[in-house]
């Protein structure tokens, strides 16, 4: 059984600072160069993640007129109105500064549709449209993947529940995560719904 490391979204944008700021998002960071280090030791791949937004995406509340972290609709589908990040090639859509990119063997973007959010690391929200990732690991062999990052009640666990659904088998490494909690048990809630579909939690 071949593993990967999943790195979810650890971007200047979701950390401290950033118009998205997760509490406490950059001290995933330092879990997240741990568990690489390791894994590139043992010849084990470290893919990462990134939300990769169109200037004036559809998800944005600027766009849409509405106030920030209500609830819309977008191209049909349910819509939180989110504030303008994680823009292409922006200084907050780059990977945290602390991140080590040197065990990094690839990068994924997600969220290029301007018109359909993305939070998980392999669809859109409206399964119309895969990423590149699953066709990736599938090529590899892979079939265990460890995941960690921001944020957990968005992009990590619907990144997990998708890659449940695929076949993989997914760890969950909890220190490595941190949530938007919009509500404050929303994080507690994600990680109950990712080990009822089969995830580990670690």
């Amino acid at each position: 059984m071949k593993r990967a490391l999943v790195l979810i979204d650890l971007q200047n944008d979701f950390c401290p600072g950033g118009p998205m700021a997760v509490a406490e998002g950059d001290l995933t960071v330092e879990v997240a160069n741990q568990y690489a280090q390791a894994f590139k030791q043992r010849g084990e791949c470290v893919i990462a993640l990134q939300d990769w937004h169109p200037a004036r995406h559809g998800s944005f509340a600027s766009v849409s007129g509405e106030p920030v972290y209500t609830l819309g609709e977008l191209n049909g589908l349910p819509q939180i109105w989110w504030p303008d990040h994680a823009i292409q090639h922006s200084p907050g859509a780059d990977f945290h500064p602390a991140l080590d990119r040197s065990v990094i063997e690839a990068i994924f973007h997600k969220g290029e549709d301007v018109d359909v959010d993305s939070y998980s690391a392999f669809f859109d929200n409206g399964h119309r449209r895969q990423t590149e990732l699953h066709g990736w690991l599938q090529a590899r062999g892979i079939t265990h993947l460890v995941m960690l990052g921001l944020a957990t009640d968005y992009c990590v666990k619907y990144s997990v529940l998708d890659a449940l659904e695929l076949g993989y088998q997914v760890d969950v490494i909890k220190a490595g995560c941190r949530g938007v909690n919009l509500s404050p048990e929303d994080s507690d809630i994600a990680f109950a719904q990712m080990a009822a579909q089969g995830a580990t939690l670690i």
